[in-house]
């Protein structure tokens, strides 16, 4: 069984107020780090709007006030899902400042002040490799923090690991499927948030030391699996 300990390590977590960012934010509290959450949603946290640059500069020297180094960031944050019949322009830079530019820019501002062995961890989703209709700024956001991933990696080459997870479907209510919504999932059910907090948790760890770059999606198998019209009952109708 693998055993973590993150006392007193500093680790700051956007999007943390719920779902998997709270989930995230909880298990890290448990193992002894001291944690910072930003979140738009008002809370006991510092709370902001992450598309604004002068949030993010706030955040950051809030946390270096308090400490000279960070050991993990979380980049949690969740962009606007909207498509391209509804989409506006506006709307569409909105979502890529929450998932791409302010991971980069968080990310800048405290780059300095990374502690030896730092890990970054972006979250990304299995929608950066397949898509539902009207999903374009929510897609194009998490398929640009995916390939930000490897760049950082690259770039903090010796100083800091850099990696993304690709949730799919992640009930944060924690709601238990029966039926064809769980059986559908390779894995025989539906995700829940701590699927993913147990893999932040191992690559925020000296047992990831070697793993660096990596976007590894966690979806029940979902993406391997190749359906046609025809497959296992499976129909399309709408034609």
């Amino acid at each position: 069984m693998l055993a973590y300990t993150f006392k007193d390590k500093v680790v700051i977590v956007t999007g943390g107020a719920n779902g998997i960012g709270r989930c995230i934010a909880d298990e890290f509290r448990s193992l002894g780090a001291v944690v910072y959450v930003i979140d738009k949603q008002e809370g006991e946290h510092f709370v902001g709007d992450i598309s604004q640059k002068e949030v993010l500069e706030a955040f950051a020297s809030d946390v270096l006030s308090k400490h000279e180094k960070v050991d993990i960031i979380i980049n949690n944050a969740l962009p606007l899902m909207k498509g391209i019949d509804e989409c506006s322009y506006e709307e569409f830079q909105y979502a890529l400042s929450v998932g791409v530019t302010a991971p980069f820019y968080l990310v800048k501002l405290l780059k300095n002040h990374l502690a030896e062995g730092a890990s970054v961890i972006n979250i990304s989703s299995s929608r950066d490799r397949m898509s539902q209709p009207q999903t374009e700024s929510y897609t194009a956001a998490k398929g640009g923090i995916a390939a930000l991933t490897h760049a950082l990696a690259v770039s903090f080459s010796g100083k800091a690991r850099v990696n993304s997870i690709s949730p799919g479907w992640i009930d944060t209510a924690y709601t238990v499927y029966e039926g064809p919504d769980a059986i559908q999932q390779p894995a025989g059910r539906v995700g829940n948030p701590m699927d993913i907090a147990h893999m932040v948790l191992f690559l925020c760890s000296d047992k990831a030391g070697f793993i660096t770059g990596e976007n590894i999606c966690i979806d029940g198998g979902m993406t391997k699996q190749m359906i046609y019209h025809g497959d296992g009952g499976w129909k399309l109708d709408n034609i």
